[in-house]
């Protein structure tokens, strides 16, 4: 077993195997194995299961026995996350191209692929897979990015105060954005003044160190937080040097129209989208305002745009069983729960079912935020409103309610819908996409 002596000694070990593994499942061979643990897991323990596999290191923090082959495939190092995210600072010092932070409480995923749908038109850019915006995803993210990139999008994603702090130490974003401060993970950031504290580290970064800021400056409170940052560029649906604002309003696929821009490029242009609701266009100017920044091409920033169609229940417009169904199953907080509920009620149909799940990590807030989240929906003409989870249990409500999905799902099972709309929504562990039976 090698002791690790310095992470530029390991980083030429990266170059001559640049792909890096954490999970022996997803293990290929000649992978780095980064033996990383947990409350509920020690990945030491599958150090040697990982080499016979095929791996070409292990990197481990824990005193391994094997045979005298396989220990020199194994290297010792004081601690393997802090490893990797040291090894990932010091492959992204290599680039001098620019890496685009991306947080926010709503729509930070949909936003950082459009931002890379955008990009990746016209250029080679990389970005954050599905979601790995935590604390072991932005390191593999950074890792992922090859020698041949001209850009790197990475998303943050955080529940507490100095996370985001935390990742830009080594992320080092020359390019940042924050969607939104909205009610997440209130548990974690202590209320709303700490969600903004909390997602205005990026800012805080891009400060000091001159970095770019966009801006939805249709939010006061994002202009006030980038007010010291030298260099912002504005977009919003009435404010801003990008403007755009919806061509239709009738809550479903978002078609929009370009207003204002500061050098006439795309103005007056219309935009038809596969994503649902007014509450994307935000995204999807931010997008469109990074690709300007950058001199994507009109048409590419265009037919980019047209042709993202989300996807992993990320605000999907799907059919099930003869009816029209959006599944927002990956994640819900009472902010983005109020926009999708106020969206499905604008839509034309008569015959809307609105269910929706649980929002976690709401803390001392959860009972309140879920009750405020009850009383608005009398505020529409619904068919019927199914309540799914635990958290709707103390609530005051005469709706339909089971305490898990499964319960829901069987209910689905009996009934007879057909030609209905429906809204689906709920926190990722309420596992509401079980409702139609995608398991």
């Amino acid at each position: 077993m090698k002791q690790l002596d310095s992470i530029s000694s390991l980083y030429e070990i990266y170059k001559a195997h640049p792909q890096v593994q954490t999970d022996t499942r997803k293990l290929a061979k000649g992978n780095l194995y980064f033996a990383l643990k947990g409350p509920n897991f020690n990945g030491n323990e599958f150090a040697i299961k990982a080499l016979e596999m095929g791996a070409a290191f292990s990197i481990v923090d824990e005193p391994i026995q094997a045979s005298t082959a396989l220990l020199e495939k194994i290297i010792l190092v004081e601690n393997v996350l802090t490893t990797l995210q040291v090894l990932a600072k010091f492959h992204r010092e290599q680039f001098s191209i620019p890496f685009i932070a991306i947080t926010g409480s709503n729509g930070k995923t949909t936003t950082k692929e459009l931002v890379a749908a955008v990009l990746s038109s016209h250029y080679i850019a990389y970005s954050t897979q599905g979601n790995l915006n935590n604390h072991i995803g932005v390191p593999l993210t950074i890792l992922s990015v090859k020698k041949d990139a001209q850009f790197a999008i990475i998303e943050m994603g955080a529940n507490h105060l100095y996370e985001i702090e935390s990742y830009c130490r080594y992320t080092l974003p020359t390019h940042g954005l924050i969607n939104n401060c909205g009610k997440a993970h209130l548990e974690g950031f202590g209320g709303e003044e700490g969600v903004k504290k909390g997602k205005g580290e990026l800012f805080d970064y891009l400060k000091q160190h001159q970095g770019v800021a966009f801006i939805n400056s249709d939010l006061d409170y994002l202009v006030t937080m980038s007010a010291d940052i030298s260099k912002r560029i504005s977009y919003g649906i009435s404010n801003g040097d990008l403007q755009g604002r919806e061509a239709k309003k009738d809550g479903g696929l978002l078609q929009f129209i370009i207003t204002r821009t500061a050098n006439n490029l795309l103005l007056n242009k219309t935009i038809q989208t596969q994503l649902i609701g007014a509450y994307n266009l935000p995204n999807v100017l931010a997008a469109i305002s990074i690709g300007l920044y950058f001199e994507v091409p009109v048409e590419k920033i265009i037919t980019s745009i047209e042709n993202y169609t989300p996807s992993n229940s990320r605000s999907q417009l799907i059919t099930w069983n003869q009816n029209q169904v959006i599944l927002d199953a990956y994640n819900a907080n009472p902010s983005s729960m109020k926009l999708a509920i106020e969206n499905f009620g604008s839509i034309d149909n008569k015959f809307k079912i609105l269910c929706i799940g649980g929002m976690r990590e709401l803390g001392a807030n959860s009972q309140a935020e879920h009750q405020a989240i009850i009383d608005l929906i009398p505020t529409y003409p619904f068919e019927k409103v199914v309540l799914v989870g635990k958290e709707f249990e103390n609530c005051q409500h005469n709706y339909t309610y089971f305490e898990n999905s499964e319960a829901a799902k069987y209910w689905m099972q009996q009934q007879n819908f057909k030609d209905h709309y429906f809204l689906i929504k709920g926190s990722r562990g309420i596992q509401m996409e079980k409702l139609l039976s995608l398991e």
